[in-house]
């Protein structure tokens, strides 16, 4: 599994923006199909972005037009950036991903395609 490393959190007010990163040291992710988690206390963890091989994207309902997802694969780097964030957008946010063996990815959401996590980082909004 290729390591991966969240970092980009931190506390903003509602209607701010942050900019998650994901590095996989060492590792490119052309043959990774990647995505970004999140889970808030108490809550299940849920998708909230994923790519796929052509460079589409497939969002949560609750942050499209808000959050944009891309990535570097050739240097191994995924982002999150994250636009007029809410209160509720408050959660660790995870980078995901799973090896495609070759196939498309097709930007699922779904959350057992995935089996490669990152620790998290924790994104807080106040209002």
């Amino acid at each position: 599994q290729v390591p991966l490393v969240e970092s980009g959190g931190g506390s903003v007010q509602a209607g701010g923006s942050l900019r998650l990163s994901c590095a996989a040291s060492g590792y490119s992710l052309s043959r990774y199909c990647m995505g970004w988690y999140r889970q808030a206390p108490g809550e299940e963890r849920e998708g909230v972005a994923a790519i796929d091989s052509d460079g589409s994207a497939t969002y949560r309902g609750s942050v499209e037009g808000r959050f944009t997802i891309s990535q570097d694969a050739a240097k191994g780097t995924l982002f999150l950036q994250m636009n007029s964030l809410k209160p509720e957008d408050t959660a660790m946010y995870y980078c995901a991903g799973y090896y495609s063996l070759g196939e498309l990815c097709p930007g699922t959401l779904t959350l057992s395609a995935y089996d490669t996590w990152g620790q998290g980082t924790q994104v807080t909004v106040s209002s």
